[in-house]
C-alpha cells in the first residue's frame, strides 16, 4: 500500500499542480501522513533547478503549519486521534512512554535533532502539544530544523539532479544526523558563551 502511495506521490512532481502538492503533502506530513515531502521536494527540485529555495520554503511554511495541527492533537485530542496516530507509528506503551520522558527531560534538544531527521515528525508535533511544551519555542525550532532540513535536500537535487535520489534515500538519515549534530553544538556552544 506504502510503495503505490509512493510511486503517486513521486508522479506529482512532474504535475502542474505540483507546488500545491508539495505544501499539501508537508502539511500532512507534520500531523498524519505517512510519507514525507522529501520524495516530491527532491524531484521538483531537479526538475527546476532555479526554483529550489521556493520549493523548500514551501515546504517549510507547509511543515510548520502542519506542526501547529500535530501541537494540536497533542494537546485537545491525545486520548483519541493522537493516541491512533501515535500507535500507527509504533509508538505505544513502552515506546511512547519513552518518547514522553525523552520529551520531558530533553524537550528543546528533541525537536531539533528529530526535525531533521527522517524520524516521523508527527511523533515530535503531537507529542509537543500533550506535554504542553512552549509553542514559541516548538515553532522557533520547527522552522529551523525543518527549514535546514528541506533546503539541504533541495540543494542537493538543485545541484546534483535526479542522480541524488537513490544516494540520499539510502543515506539521507546519515546525512540529516550530521546536520543536526551541528546544530545542535551550535546551540550547546552559544549557550556556553553566554
Amino acid at each position: 500500500m506504502l510503495n503505490g502511495l509512493k510511486d503517486r506521490t513521486i508522479a506529482l512532481a512532474r504535475s502542474p499542480h505540483a507546488e500545491k502538492a508539495l505544501f499539501a503533502i508537508s502539511f500532512a506530513e507534520s500531523s498524519f501522513f505517512p510519507l514525507p515531502p522529501d520524495l516530491l521536494l527532491g524531484p521538483m527540485a531537479a526538475a527546476e533547478p532555479s526554483r529550489w529555495l521556493r520549493y523548500a520554503m514551501t515546504c517549510t511554511v507547509a511543515s510548520v503549519l502542519g506542526g501547529l495541527l500535530g501541537y494540536a492533537i497533542g494537546m485537545f485530542l491525545m486520548d483519541s486521534v493522537g493516541d491512533v496516530i501515535l500507535r500507527v507509528f509504533g509508538y505505544a506503551g513502552e515506546r511512547r512512554e519513552a518518547l514522553e520522558a525523552q520529551y520531558a527531560e530533553y524537550g528543546l534538544w528533541v525537536i531539533l535533532i528529530k526535525g531533521l531527521t527522517p524520524i516521523p515528525y508527527k511523533l515530535v508535533t503531537i507529542v509537543s502539544g500533550a506535554l504542553h511544551f512552549s509553542l514559541p519555542v516548538f515553532v522557533a525550532a520547527s522552522i529551523a530544523t525543518r527549514g535546514a532540513r528541506f533546503a539541504l535536500v533541495s540543494w542537493l537535487f538543485q545541484k546534483f539532479g535526479p542522480a541524488m535520489g537513490p544516494v540520499i534515500e539510502k543515506r539521507l538519515g546519515l546525512v540529516l544526523l550530521g546536520a543536526a549534530l551541528l546544530i545542535v553544538s551550535g546551540f550547546v556552544i552559544l549557550h556556553f558563551m553566554h
